[in-house]
């Protein structure tokens, strides 16, 4: 079973994936890279069958070069990775925003002047001591406006900041918060799997499963194909039971 927990630290870790991944063009190949790149490039063969002159063409065209484009050329950006990427970011921020107004502690208040004119110290001593209590008080105050475990309403309002707030939440370490209630542990749960299954879904690393519109050549049945996390695609026709891989056949 998947938990919150899981599903947040998925968010954190594979943020750099995305960022590298919106600005890298398309891999279509094996399970490894996913199942929806590999039904693509099935889809793209069956099209490049019936228009092999036209993509041979193409194909001459791109290795043209003006020489007025010598150098290195932009990426293009994939913006549906970019959507992802606000959509996740937008959510969790706002979960950590939501959360923290309800179970993050008020700073602790600095001392207040003591005003000598109308309340003089009696003697030096009791001066000092006045002095050293509000410089302690003073410190502890600054302390807890920066403590590094407080989540802050400007400044670093990352996703993977985020995420990794919640999850300190959630495995209940210390920090300026109270414990968490059990509606608030779910509001984060339903937030984080959201998060965590569209990161999965904009690199294409969740374990899927499809079912070919191309039925069964032997018995015109239904034929799944079942990949990703970087396992082997695996083809399996629920009629006759065959199963290919990219090899070809490995049962009947």
């Amino acid at each position: 079973m998947t938990t919150t927990a899981t599903n947040l630290r998925t968010c954190a870790m594979h943020w750099t994936d995305l960022h590298e991944a919106a600005g890298a063009p398309a891999q279509i190949g094996a399970f490894g890279l996913g199942l929806r790149g590999y039904l693509a490039r099935l889809d793209a063969a069956d099209r490049d069958e019936f228009n092999y002159d036209r993509a041979h063409a193409a194909h001459l065209r791109s290795q043209e070069r003006d020489p007025l484009q010598i150098g290195e050329r932009p990426v293009p950006v994939r913006l549906h990775i970019l959507d992802t990427m606000r959509a996740v970011e937008a959510a969790l921020v706002q979960c950590a925003d939501d959360i923290a107004h309800h179970v993050q502690r008020a700073p602790i208040a600095g001392p207040t002047a003591r005003r000598t004119a109308t309340h003089p110290y009696l003697t030096q001593r009791e001066a000092d001591i006045a002095a050293a209590d509000r410089q302690r008080r003073t410190q502890l105050a600054h302390a807890d406006i920066v403590d590094p475990r407080r989540w802050r309403y400007t400044g670093r309002r990352t996703a993977p900041h985020a995420a990794l707030w919640l999850l300190a939440r959630i495995e209940r370490a210390p920090g300026p918060c109270r414990r968490l209630t059990e509606e608030e542990e779910q509001r984060i749960g339903s937030i984080a799997a959201g998060a965590a299954d569209r990161v999965e879904r904009a690199l294409d690393i969740a374990a899927q499963q499809r079912t070919l519109s191309t039925p069964c050549p032997d018995c015109d049945g239904a034929v799944d194909v079942h990949g990703g996390e970087g396992r082997v695609p695996v083809a399996h026709c629920t009629g006759c039971g065959r199963i290919w891989a990219e090899g070809g056949v490995i049962a009947a």
